[in-house]
């Protein structure tokens, strides 16, 4: 639960400073322009900005926008901006799919068009959605007084932060933390007397699910082991390198950078039982794309229930955007099959 405060804290600091300083109107008034192209107005540019870095202090901050519908559509496209529980997602398989190669052009060119290719699906997304929900029952205007520039005001800025801290912790924390025992207990029950965590995760719940799942994943170039990873990482993202490196028997490093090489050099003897290699470019590629539009982040959508006032929102955002990735996966990986990179 807590792991998220950090950043919801740093993010409520900055805003209380540009709000404090006068910078805020600004900043909302020079986006503004750009953004009614897709339907929303500057107030939605610093909630999808900070999305970047964690979508929940990114949804909570839409409470800065008045209308209803134009704060829905925000909520509901603010995951799709890459945030930084993705990266080490990223920083695994984009240089498998650049032959284990770090660093360099064409990784940082991988880099950008992930994020990319995230930020123009959202924009297409809002602008769909917002034309289907229609104009707001009281009309809004994007009006707004532009202070003049001055000092901070410390006191406002802390006592900011704390309530807005506080709040979150007594509203979306007892909801985030009944979410994580649920599937922290799915990782872990029942539990196998072994030594071999491969064999005690596929013991678990999960790991069972993961037999059942491997039909469907197998479409979008994934085995039942990959599944089974992808389903931890629903608790954070970032448990998917970890899951990885369990399930396909790595050994661990005493460094961060030395257990991804170990990881990449595994998975790259891995082969289907017909002796395809199994992390293919279009294996990887998918994977990639999976990661780009899938909502994996439970807390998430915990969040947008609270913040929207429904679980219909919350639910159902989880829905779409999962479905939505693993259509996008399928699509690529089937596409990239017959350019001949499985």
């Amino acid at each position: 639960v807590v792991i998220f405060l950090p950043q919801i804290l740093l993010l409520f600091f900055f805003i209380g400073l540009m709000e404090s300083s006068g910078y805020m109107s600004r900043a909302a008034f020079l986006m503004d322009g750009f953004m009614s192209r897709v339907g929303l107005s500057g107030k939605a540019f610093l909630p999808l900005l900070s999305s970047y870095a964690c979508a929940i202090p990114g949804v909570m901050a839409t409470r800065t926008i008045d209308s209803p519908k134009e704060r829905l559509v925000t909520i509901f496209v603010a995951p799709w901006m890459s945030c930084s529980a993705r990266l080490p997602v990223y920083l695994l398989l984009v240089p498998m799919l650049l032959g284990g190669s770090e660093g360099g052009a064409k990784q940082a060119l991988i880099f950008l068009s992930i994020y990319v290719l995230g930020t123009l699906t959202a924009f297409v997304v809002a602008r769909i959605l917002r034309g289907k929900l229609g104009p707001d029952e009281v009309p809004t205007h994007f009006l707004l007084e532009l202070p003049p520039y001055r000092f901070p005001q410390w006191k406002y800025i802390f006592r900011h932060v704390l309530d807005r801290g506080w709040a979150f912790l007594k509203n979306a924390g007892t909801v985030i933390l009944g979410i994580m025992i649920l599937l922290w207990a799915a990782t872990t029950y029942p539990k196998l007397d072994s030594d071999d965590p491969a064999e005690v995760l596929s013991h678990t719940i999960v790991g069972r699910i993961s037999h059942v799942i491997e039909p469907i994943v197998k479409p979008m170039g994934f085995d039942g082991r990959t599944g089974t990873a992808i389903l931890t990482s629903f608790a954070a993202r970032e448990v998917f390198v970890g899951s990885m490196a369990q399930l396909f028997h790595v050994d661990e490093a005493d460094e961060d950078s030395e257990t991804r090489n170990s990881i990449r050099d595994q998975l790259a003897k891995e082969t289907w039982p017909d002796g395809r290699k199994m992390f293919s470019p279009a294996a990887v590629i998918s994977l990639l794309i999976f990661y780009i539009y899938a909502l994996q982040c439970l807390p998430t959508t915990a969040v947008v229930a609270r913040e929207t006032g429904s679980w219909k929102w919350g639910i159902g955002q989880f829905i779409f955007m999962t479905v939505f990735a693993g259509v996008a996966s399928l699509i690529v990986y089937q596409l990239a099959k017959l350019f001949g990179l499985a």
